[in-house]
C-alpha cells in the first residue's frame, strides 16, 4: 500500500495504482487510478456551501453526463465524521458502472470522495475502492 497525505487528509491506496494531484488556490484533488477501470477522487472544495450541497452538485453533474443513472442516497460515518452522498449505477458502453460519493466536512471545507469502477473489473476493484474509503483519516486540528 501507498499513502497520500495532504494537510489534514490521509488515505492509503494500492501500490500498483497511480496518483495524480492538482491544486487550485485552496482547493485540491487527488485521483488514484487502477490498472483497470477503477479510480477514486478525493477533492477538497473550500468554496462549497456544505457537504450536502457538494454531494447534490456532484450527482447533478453525473446525471447530466449519464442518462439512466440510478442513485440512492447514502449517509454513513467516514473517517469518523458524518458523510452524505450516493450509491450510483449507470450504463457506459456495454457494461454497468458502479460508483459512490461521500462528502464530509473538514476544518478546511467540504471534502468529496468519489469512487467508480466498470463491471468488467468490479469484482477485483470494488473491495479496493471500499478499502480506500475505510482508510481515510481526517485530522480534527
Amino acid at each position: 500500500m501507498k499513502s497520500f497525505n495532504r494537510g489534514a487528509v490521509h488515505f492509503q491506496y494500492p501500490a500498483n495504482w497511480t496518483i495524480e494531484r492538482e491544486e487550485d488556490g485552496g482547493a485540491w484533488s487527488a485521483t488514484v487510478q487502477s490498472p483497470g477501470t477503477a479510480f477514486a477522487v478525493l477533492t477538497l472544495q473550500p468554496d462549497a456551501e456544505t457537504p450536502f450541497a457538494l454531494a447534490e452538485q456532484t450527482l447533478a453533474a453525473l446525471k447530466a453526463e449519464y442518462t439512466g443513472l440510478e442513485a440512492d442516497e447514502a449517509v454513513e460515518p467516514v473517517a469518523g465524521f458524518p458523510a452524505v452522498g450516493h450509491d450510483i449505477e449507470f450504463l457506459t458502453l456495454d457494461t454497468t458502472t458502479s460508483a459512490f460519493t461521500r462528502c464530509l466536512d473538514t476544518l478546511d471545507g467540504p471534502l468529496l470522495l468519489m469512487a467508480q469502477t466498470g463491471g468488467y473489473d468490479r469484482a477485483e476493484h470494488w473491495p479496493l475502492l471500499l478499502a480506500i474509503k475505510e482508510s481515510l483519516v481526517v485530522d480534527e486540528e
